[in-house]
């Protein structure tokens, strides 16, 4: 068994490449859901993303007003904000540093390139240039990240453990993703199926989706695809079952069984309990308390899997 310090650090990795993704795609669907006209006049769209976030706090400390160009470089380039899409490949670079020696080399090659070219970017030039291409590029080299863990990890702990933290944290970010547009939905009174199909397409389901529902297009079809559908591998339901499959994959010592079944179990009723939804439980007015239970759940096996294996606790998320 590795050290616990290591697989915390393995476990962080895979989390914070997710959520520097899911970042990008969280901006990625505001872009899309807004009409060219409204990126510099209407402060309160770019405030909901800020929320969105959960950042206010710490966004009112450096800025006074809610603007394209102030968000953009919050959300995205800040140095100070722990959660900005620049601090969270920092984070995950200094994680894999001190893990070097036991990963192969592509691994650090790629994400330290990431995080240099990052390094350079200034929010003129991401607004000048298009913030949508800007973003895609994210998303790009996060794959590339995935595509050499894929083909050249053996599937020891190691690999279990950088797959926890991936799969903890996509689940959680298609439930925020989610539960942002429901609120720009309330707060827009406007109709569901636009901002869904931005969320389908900021996920890269729109053809997936289309070849399991044809031309039976709904807001309940789309809450089903993305929360219980057994194959997208960005769905809710997906993303915990795979979570299952590696929790049960990590060779423990004697004394860490008992914590790791307890998260095995965890997992597992949280996975049984979206197994059996229907799909009038994914109408607008019963999905929001789903979605608030499914981050709770999220949140608590965080805490499940730090005990259980870390000891320490969590690193700062």
């Amino acid at each position: 068994m590795m050290l616990n310090r290591n697989a915390e650090a393995l476990f962080w990795v895979g989390r914070y490449m997710e959520r520097a993704e899911n970042h990008a795609r969280l901006i990625d669907v505001h872009y899309h859901i807004q009409h060219e006209g409204d990126f510099d006049h209407e402060e309160h769209k770019w405030a909901r993303l800020v929320d969105a976030f959960g950042a206010r706090g710490d966004y009112t400390q450096q800025f006074e007003a809610f603007t394209q160009k102030d968000v953009l470089s919050f959300i995205t380039l800040d140095r100070g904000y722990g959660n900005s899409l620049f601090c969270c490949i920092s984070q995950g670079r200094s994680n894999l540093r001190t893990l070097r020696e036991k990963l192969p080399s592509e691994l650090w090659d790629v994400l330290n390139g990431f995080y240099l070219w990052l390094g350079d970017k200034k929010v003129d030039d991401i607004i000048a240039e298009s913030p949508h291409l800007f973003f895609k590029q994210v998303k790009e080299k996060t794959a590339t990240f995935y595509g050499i863990q894929q083909s050249v990890m053996l599937r020891e702990n190691e690999w279990n453990f950088i797959e926890m933290g991936r799969c903890l944290e996509r689940a959680e970010n298609t439930a925020r993703i989610l539960q942002s547009v429901l609120s720009a939905i309330r707060e827009d009174q406007a109709p569901a199926y636009p901002y869904l199909l931005a969320v389908l397409k900021s996920v890269s389901g729109y053809q997936a989706f289309r070849k399991f529902y044809a031309d039976g297009v709904s807001v309940e079809h789309i809450m089903e695809f993305l929360i219980v559908n057994d194959f997208f591998p960005r769905s809710i339901h997906f993303t915990f079952s795979q979570l299952e499959k590696h929790l049960a994959g990590i060779e423990a010592l004697r004394e860490l069984r008992t914590p790791r079944e307890r998260a095995i179990r965890q997992v597992s009723k949280v996975t049984a309990e979206l197994a059996c939804l229907e799909r009038e439980d994914m109408a607008l007015p019963k999905v929001q308390p789903l979605l608030d239970q499914v981050t709770r759940s999220c949140q608590s096996l965080g805490q499940v899997m730090a005990s259980a294996f870390f000891r320490i606790g969590e690193a700062s998320a």
